[in-house]
């Protein structure tokens, strides 16, 4: 999730535990640094982009390792702060829950969190949540910025961080839910298809993406959790262009397929060879697209890895779509509507290869 969501989800953790003994506002502030920590794995000198790609959150997000390190962060704190001397259990408990927290709501998004390294080092990302959603996030913040307005405990302050955390965590559970009912739709509409990938649209839990591939196609479909999938327009799109050489084989390359769990398509620009993570992003602005080859005649030949940034993260009528979809509208979204298919239409035999 984003920094500020980790903040305040931290700030209310630690208020929670620690604002009795310091006051909530020591606590909430404690809270809020120790819940952004394990993303200082973004600053880790990476030797190149592909690399802080997939490697972020990695161990710094582990479960276990959070567990190490909370002894040593446990006892800075309680040499900070005179009131939690005596304090080491509760010190110990409120810094392992702002650091596993923040681990298990990023293994909520799609990108991917390795919550059990290093025992199993395969990458978690349930996808039920979008990596900023305000409904999830505005609780937190209340009770955050409550925090910092006051001296002390009360029991006004106590019953306002409870509701915020029971509000956010009951959200996370119907994001859950919610997307498990999507994906029972996804696969009606796409009978025989597999994988498929859903996933929320930006910014809410009403209206979700389903991603299905092909070996050389992928088809996007926007299904409304309250409404019916009968009539639903399903968008197809090329994964790789004509012409362009197969990068398969290619070490960086593979690493990334494998990343995406099979949900990538292969872009061109001039003679780079690009990869796009399909699961982050919305056709056709991918947020992450790498360079990883140069086409030389027919051939891939590997090239150093760059990350290439889309000129814009939206296209033209996009949030009007967006709001007209969650309302329950069936309009068509301008950026695909070239690639809208007549009717439905399955995916057909999957495999994991577009060469």
């Amino acid at each position: 999730m984003d920094s500020v969501t980790q903040f305040a989800l931290g700030a209310g953790v630690g208020a929670a535990v620690l604002g009795r003994a310091v006051g909530p506002r020591k606590a909430a502030l404690v809270g809020g640094v120790l819940g952004t920590l394990p993303d200082l794995d973004v600053y880790f000198p990476y030797e190149n982009p592909v690399d802080s790609f997939t490697l972020h959150r990695g161990p710094s997000h582990s479960l276990f390792v959070q567990a190490a390190v909370t002894p040593v962060l446990g006892e800075a704190i309680r040499l900070m702060f005179r009131d939690l001397r005596d304090r080491r259990v509760l010190v110990w408990v409120a810094v392992y829950l702002c650091l596993a927290t923040h681990a298990l709501l990023d293994a909520m998004t799609i990108y991917g969190t390795r919550i059990f390294w290093p025992f199993w080092t395969e990458p978690i990302g349930i996808g039920s949540v979008f990596i900023i959603d305000p409904l999830y996030t505005i609780p937190l913040l209340v009770a955050m910025v409550w925090a910092f307005s006051i001296g002390g405990w009360s029991a006004r302050f106590q019953r306002c961080l409870s509701v915020a955390l029971v509000l956010s965590t009951a959200y996370l559970g119907w994001t859950a839910a919610a997307q498990q009912v999507m994906r029972g739709k996804a696969e009606a509409l796409f009978a025989g298809a597999a994988p498929l990938l859903v996933t929320p649209t930006p910014f809410n839990s009403v209206l979700w993406k389903v991603t299905a591939v092909s070996p050389d196609s992928y088809f996007n479909a926007y299904l409304n959790v309250f409404g019916d999938a009968a009539g639903t327009t399903i968008y197809r799109h090329p994964r790789r262009p004509s012409g362009l050489a197969c990068p398969e084989g290619i070490e960086l390359f593979d690493r990334l397929a494998a990343f995406s769990k099979g949900f990538y398509r292969i872009d061109r620009a001039g003679d780079d060879i690009l990869i796009a993570d399909l699961r982050m992003g919305m056709t056709p602005n991918y947020v992450f697209r790498f360079r990883v080859a140069t086409q030389q005649g027919d051939r891939a030949v590997p090239a150093a890895p760059k990350r290439v940034f889309s000129e814009r993260r939206r296209e033209e009528g996009d949030l009007d779509w967006l709001f007209a979809r969650m309302a329950g509208g069936n309009t068509m979204r301008l950026a695909e509507r070239i690639h809208a298919l007549a009717g439905t239409a399955a995916a057909g035999q999957q495999k994991k290869s577009v060469c």
